[in-house]
C-alpha cells in the first residue's frame, strides 16, 4: 500500500484530503505543519510527501528539502494557492509536482496515481 505523509495547516482541507486519499486506498499520516512532519520522516518510510507550500514554522519547500536529505527517494507533490510563488522559488525538488488550489479531489487522486504509474512503468523497462 502506498503511504502518504500529508502536511497541511488548514484543518478542514487536511481532513478533506485524508478522507479522499484513504477512500482511494492510500495510507495517510497527516500533520498540521512542516515541523511536525520531520519526526515521521525520520522514523517511518513514506512513498509520497504531499505538502502545502505556505505553512507556519516551516514552509513546504523547506520541508521538501529536509525530506530529500532524510529520505532521498521520496516523491513530493505540493498543493498550494500560490503556485506561481512555488515555481519562481527554484528551491523545490526538480521532480516535484505542483497542484494549484482550488482543485477537485479527482484531480489530486489522478496526479498521485500518475506519479506512481510513471515510476512503475520506468522501473519495468
Amino acid at each position: 500500500m502506498i503511504r502518504i505523509l500529508l502536511a497541511e495547516d488548514d484543518d478542514s482541507m487536511r481532513e478533506y484530503l485524508v478522507r479522499a486519499l484513504e477512500r482511494t486506498g492510500y495510507a495517510v499520516t497527516a500533520v498540521d505543519r512542516g515541523t511536525a512532519a520531520i519526526p515521521y520522516l525520520e522514523r517511518e518510510q513514506f512513498d509520497l510527501l504531499l505538502t502545502d507550500i505556505v505553512m507556519p514554522e516551516m514552509d513546504g519547500i523547506e520541508l521538501a528539502q529536509r525530506a530529500a536529505a532524510i529520505a532521498p527517494g521520496l516523491r513530493v507533490m505540493f498543493i498550494t494557492g500560490f503556485a506561481a510563488v512555488a515555481l519562481k522559488a527554484g528551491n523545490a525538488p526538480s521532480n516535484a509536482k505542483v497542484l494549484s488550489k482550488p482543485f477537485h479531489l479527482r484531480e489530486l487522486v489522478t496526479e498521485v496515481e500518475r506519479m506512481f504509474r510513471v515510476d512503475s512503468a520506468s522501473g519495468s523497462s
